[in-house]
């Protein structure tokens, strides 16, 4: 007997209040959760996927600094969990929409200057499209 999958329907059966439109808000929970717990059991791995030179992932000091900034990255990751769970979707726009727009300039800048062009670009293009989309407030569905 062939069964029919159905993604949307068995999402909407686990979360009743699920919507496409949400699914680049629980992207940014997601990788912000767990992309920030990552420095801690691999800081150098994450630096050089974070778009950092082997010459700072390698510098033993950068390690604990990474891993404190991090574990901020993961309390936003949280927080978007929180008030996404809680309908809270106006509030997961605003977080989208300022974090998006701030860290990533600062990220894409912070790269750049380190002489990662390509990745800088794309998360300029990624967190820029992502703070856009909290901006117009599309999880809340204004």
């Amino acid at each position: 007997m062939y069964i029919r999958y159905n993604i949307e329907a068995t999402l909407f059966n686990m979360f009743p209040h699920f919507h496409l439109m949400h699914i680049p808000a629980l992207f940014v929970a997601f990788t912000m959760t767990f992309g920030g717990m990552w420095p801690l059991f691999n800081a150098r791995a994450a630096m050089l996927e974070f778009g950092l030179p082997r010459r700072i992932a390698n510098t033993r000091g950068t390690t604990a600094v990474f891993q404190v900034g991090n574990a901020r990255t993961t309390v936003i990751g949280l927080l978007v969990f929180h008030f996404y769970f809680r309908n809270q979707f106006a509030v997961v726009d605003t977080i989208m929409a300022i974090t998006g727009a701030y860290c990533g300039l600062i990220d894409s800048y912070v790269v750049w200057r380190e002489g990662n062009a390509e990745k800088a670009l794309f998360r300029l293009v990624s967190s820029g499209f992502l703070s856009a989309w909290g901006y117009w407030g599309l999880t809340a569905g204004r």
